[in-house]
């Protein structure tokens, strides 16, 4: 071979071995991109972000599940504060200035507390240790320890209609109907610290938002609804509803935070609410004389008592709509009350005929009839499962 010819293939071979090398190594790719194989690493993908939780009002526990504001009130689920205190349905009778205080476990009367004028409802106190019956008309309200069963001191309270506290226990709220006013005072000694006058008729019942930062209430004589901010304590929104004598009763947010529901006694079934919104809520008839709004114990109902006929109607959460009608035998006037620790029986008042019902929530069936005081109102059954009491005859969370 000549000289030259073999410089050639010499220098063709070390070219060739060299892009080989180059290949090998990784280095031969002109777009940027790194080299697909054995030896590549995958890049990191990006964390997926996580759903934000709204930041609550301060002070307020933190919710237990964004998605069930109710994660905290499962059968059973008692707090310690509670774990001592006998099983006990406490029932406010309006005509008769008593409570009745029933055991659940004989459907009997075992004892009858005389307390002020015209006790409306029976409500457990935020940090779960006192019941206050609100007496309306005599201007107070009678704590009664429920470890005992022992009434104390009335504290003088004008207009006591209703109570609630907000979600951080820093207050209650005073449901003044007739003064036309909200009154927060402190929890423990219920010292007026805020007056907030109100332009609507019967303030009577509400419900706090998921985070706590707002509440509505509904107004019985004006057919009216307010939208309360619960820390700067003010009135921020306000509407009629569009129903022509509404009589809205009680408020209860739905587990998942979006919908406040609203019954109204006149309107026969129950306003469908966007609290956030507070657009003009839409009806959803249940029956007459709409009264009371209590929750299943798994969240995936609503129990609506219809005073006026005898009946208590179940709504279901996830398929949005009625599915049942329980039917009292013998008719009656259910009104409000409340759910059972184990969730297996749903307590009402028959507010025109001085008698109580016990309902199996599993079939609707009637277990007990139980013969009370005159005007039996606002019952609470307790205890109940839940960290802390937002008032009413026990709306836990």
């Amino acid at each position: 071979m000549p000289p030259h010819t073999l410089s050639l293939t010499r220098r063709a071979g070390a070219l060739l071995a060299g892009c080989l090398l180059a290949a090998l190594a990784g280095c031969g790719s002109d777009d940027g991109r790194p080299p697909s194989g054995r030896g590549a690493k995958a890049a990191p993908r990006p964390a997926e972000p996580k759903p934000a939780v709204p930041a609550g009002l301060p002070g307020m526990p933190p919710v237990l599940d964004p998605k069930d504001v109710y994660a905290a009130d499962r059968p059973n689920q008692l707090s310690p504060v509670v774990k001592g205190f006998p099983s006990r349905v406490y029932v406010p009778n309006t005509n008769s200035n008593t409570v009745s205080v029933i055991d659940p476990a004989t459907y009997k009367v075992i004892e009858t507390i005389p307390v002020g004028i015209q006790p409306q409802h029976v409500v457990p106190s935020w940090d779960l240790k006192t019941l206050w019956v609100n007496n309306n008309r005599g201007h107070t309200l009678t704590p009664i320890d429920p470890a005992t069963g022992v009434a104390g001191k009335p504290v003088e309270v004008h207009d006591p209609y209703n109570l609630y506290f907000t979600p951080n226990g820093k207050y209650a709220v005073v449901m003044a109907s007739m003064d036309r006013e909200l009154v927060f005072r402190d929890p423990h000694t219920m010292e007026r610290k805020k007056t907030v006058p109100v332009s609507c008729y019967g303030v009577n019942h509400a419900d706090f938002s998921a985070d706590g930062r707002y509440f509505v209430v509904s107004c019985e004589f004006s057919g009216e609804l307010l939208k309360v901010d619960t820390e700067k304590l003010e009135v921020i929104g306000q509407q009629k509803l569009p129903f022509e004598g509404a009589m809205p009763q009680d408020v209860k947010i739905s587990p998942d935070g979006k919908t406040f529901y609203i019954a109204d006694m006149m309107a026969h079934g129950m306003w469908v609410l966007d609290g956030e919104k507070f657009t003009t809520p839409t009806l959803l008839p249940t029956g007459k004389g709409a009264h009371g709004l209590y929750i299943s114990r798994d969240s995936k109902e609503m129990y609506i008592p219809n005073r006026g006929e005898g009946s208590i109607s179940v709504f279901d959460f996830a398929q949005n709509k009625l599915t049942k009608k329980w039917h009292l035998p013998d008719g009656g006037s259910p009104d409000m009350g409340g759910v059972s620790a184990d969730g297996k029986v749903l307590w009402l008042s028959g507010r025109y005929d001085s008698e109580v019902y016990a309902i199996d929530t599993a079939t609707g069936k009637q277990l007990a009839r139980i013969p009370v005081g005159g005007g039996p109102h606002g019952l609470a059954v307790y205890p109940q499962p839940g960290r802390y009491s937002l008032g009413h005859t026990g709306v836990f969370r």
